[in-house]
């Protein structure tokens, strides 16, 4: 009897045949060559009109690889999913597509910045809801996904946090995490890196220094959506106890 090989085709070589092997977008069922029906039918009926109509149409009907095709490219490989797939990895990774947004900004304190406008700039509170549902897109859904799988396995240090930033806004500017509080600006010495010269601030007034925070500082506007991303997603890794702040500049 004839050697066929193996029951399912050889991978190329030097690459083992297991899913996650094969290139961006390109289903595994979709690089083996198609099943060839024909080797099936022994050669008594290889002419046989009735039976090879009847085998060709039950072939077709039961060819599941334009499914696994749609289904690699649609739900499984995340850089090509849609929807319902990104979706699924959302549940994976634990983030969701819908978001918390804040509706806008209100006459408040400086503390509570993003958020609130000082005099003359900020309304005051309505009574209205403070926040709004929204849908991301697939691709900011996608982006957003990415960076939460970065931070499922990220060590929590200001490197790694820095490169999920970049991920998550590239070619915005700078966007970096800082250990500590806003504290804001004190009259003092040029060596203290929160102090400024006379008649610039006030002097230190004696509160607290939080020791056991840290400050999120972006160098350009974010987008109400951003900002819901940065403070409500929990993407960006934040250690037990310690408290988060988000700084504009």
């Amino acid at each position: 009897m004839e050697d066929t090989g193996p029951p399912y085709p050889r991978p190329p070589a030097g690459i083992p045949n297991g899913f996650g092997q094969f290139a961006i977008g390109i289903s595994p069922i979709g690089d083996f060559p198609p099943f060839d029906v024909w080797r099936t039918v022994i050669s008594q009926y290889a002419n046989a009109p009735t039976l090879t109509q009847l085998i060709g149409n039950i072939f077709s009907y039961l060819d599941q690889t334009a499914n696994f095709d749609a289904f690699f490219d649609y739900i499984w490989n995340v850089d090509t999913a849609q929807g319902y797939g990104l979706d699924v990895w959302g549940r994976i990774v634990g983030v969701s597509r819908v978001l918390q947004v804040t509706t806008g900004n209100w006459f408040g304190f400086d503390e509570a910045k993003p958020g609130a406008d000082p005099f003359g700039q900020g309304a005051f509170y309505s009574g209205a809801p403070l926040t709004s549902n929204f849908a991301l897109s697939d691709e900011a859904y996608r982006r957003l996904i990415f960076a939460k799988a970065a931070a499922n396995i990220s060590n929590g240090s200001i490197p790694a946090i820095n490169q999920i930033l970049l991920s998550l806004f590239p070619n915005r500017g700078n966007a970096y995490v800082t250990e500590g509080g806003n504290y804001g600006t004190w009259f003092g010495f040029e060596e203290s890196l929160n102090s400024v010269g006379f008649n610039q601030a006030s002097f230190y007034a004696g509160s607290p220094i939080e020791t056991m925070a840290m400050t999120y500082t972006f160098a350009f506007q974010l987008t109400p959506v951003e900002l819901a991303i940065v403070q409500n997603s929990g993407v960006l890794p934040k250690p037990t106890g310690v408290k988060a702040s988000v700084v504009i500049i």
